[in-house]
């Protein structure tokens, strides 16, 4: 005879306190008392197994949670020795949830003997979150950089001209093809300190609400009369999108990079080279507001998608690490400043490759008077 089914039981509340520390987590959370019950489950959980908090509340793990997953044993093991536990890999296969690699957590709270919170995250949105970190560390190295080449670099090399350019002045025709070759290297590393120096303006961005489409269109038309005017460009926009919090003039550049970037990847001989940009609204992942306890939503996203050979797995890795290039003459300051500026706008920049098709999306959030609309 099978065994009946949990019955729901009546709500035993958390204290508003552990309330709100819960919502604030952004991996999706569950309280459950002593005997199993849900009696907490914050926004990231709603999303993952397709309920609203009120549907959830009450009702047993068990029953959303099969009794022979991995986490439901993991959860049985935490409660019986009353010990956080955690583990990576899990595999959890529901039908509300689909087929996932998570991270768990679980973990016994002090305040109410018996119960415990559980922590679900999905492997590869916590491994693109420490990537989150890792760009804009180093973003910070960068503006490091090149506050000191600005100061101890840019000098000396004006001197060095300068000399060479007098020297020409008395030298042979052959001595003057030297002098020449000082100063024109002179320059070009110059350049390659003038295009770092954008890593080092710290003044604050002004920001407006922006219409991404807009930011779009210009940069598919610098696209289609330059750099890719042999590549199919599509288009598939969400026409319904709120503003964005934005600097225009800053997200032309994320776009034109990000497009000149996948342009750039294609083979000379690539038969039928695509690329679309996308645009759609969804929860999307929550950042802290830089100087503030607060976190930031960012519901709009862009992707760019090619259909050319993908990211060296070498490489992938360090994509947006400052010299780092896949292009013989490239420099490497493209995606490292896409990840700043991405960066500096609150938002969130996250790549997936594989041969035929590799994606660059951008989430940001959203200009505070949509929001409040």
């Amino acid at each position: 005879m099978a065994e009946p089914l949990p019955i729901r039981r009546q709500s035993e509340r958390l204290p508003p306190s552990a309330e709100a520390v819960l919502a604030a987590l952004p991996a999706a959370t569950l309280a459950i008392d002593h005997d199993g019950f849900i009696r907490y489950a914050n926004a990231a959980a709603e999303q993952l197994f397709q309920s609203s908090a009120t549907a959830l509340d009450g009702e047993a793990v068990t029953q959303i949670l099969p009794p022979k997953s991995p986490v439901a044993a993991l959860i049985k093991q935490a409660i019986e020795n009353d010990v956080p536990m955690s583990a990576y890999g899990v595999e959890l296969d529901t039908p509300r949830t689909g087929s996932r690699v998570m991270v768990v957590h679980v973990a016994p709270m002090v305040d109410l003997p018996g119960w415990q919170v559980i922590s679900l995250q999905e492997q590869t949105r916590a491994i693109k979150i420490g990537q989150q970190l890792e760009h804009r560390t180093a973003a910070r190295s960068m503006t490091a950089m090149a506050s000191l080449l600005a100061h101890e670099v840019k000098n000396p090399l004006s001197g060095i001209r300068g000399a060479a350019q007098l020297l020409g002045q008395r030298a042979s025709e052959q001595d003057r093809k030297l002098t020449q070759l000082i100063c024109d290297e002179a320059d070009r590393i110059v350049a390659l300190v003038n295009r770092m120096e954008v890593f080092s303006d710290d003044r604050p961005l002004e920001r407006a609400p922006v219409n991404i489409h807009v930011v779009l269109e210009r940069v598919m038309q610098l696209a289609t009369n330059g750099f890719a005017r042999n590549i199919k460009l599509i288009e598939r926009y969400d026409p319904s999108l709120p503003m964005v919090a934005g600097n225009m003039d800053q997200l032309v550049q994320v776009f034109l990079n990000l497009v000149k970037n996948a342009a750039e990847a294609f083979e000379p001989e690539s038969a039928s080279p695509e690329i679309t940009i996308e645009t759609a609204f969804r929860a999307g992942v929550s950042v802290a507001v830089p100087g503030s306890t607060s976190r930031l939503r960012l519901p709009l996203v862009v992707s760019v998608i090619d259909n050319g050979p993908g990211v060296p797995p070498d490489l992938r890795p360090h994509m947006f690490n400052p010299f780092v290039t896949t292009k013989p003459k490239g420099s490497g300051l493209g995606l490292a400043l896409v990840a700043k500026i991405v960066s500096d706008h609150g938002g969130v920049i996250e790549f997936d490759s594989q041969a035929r098709r590799t994606i660059f999306r951008v989430m940001l959030p959203i200009a505070e008077e949509t929001r409040d609309g």
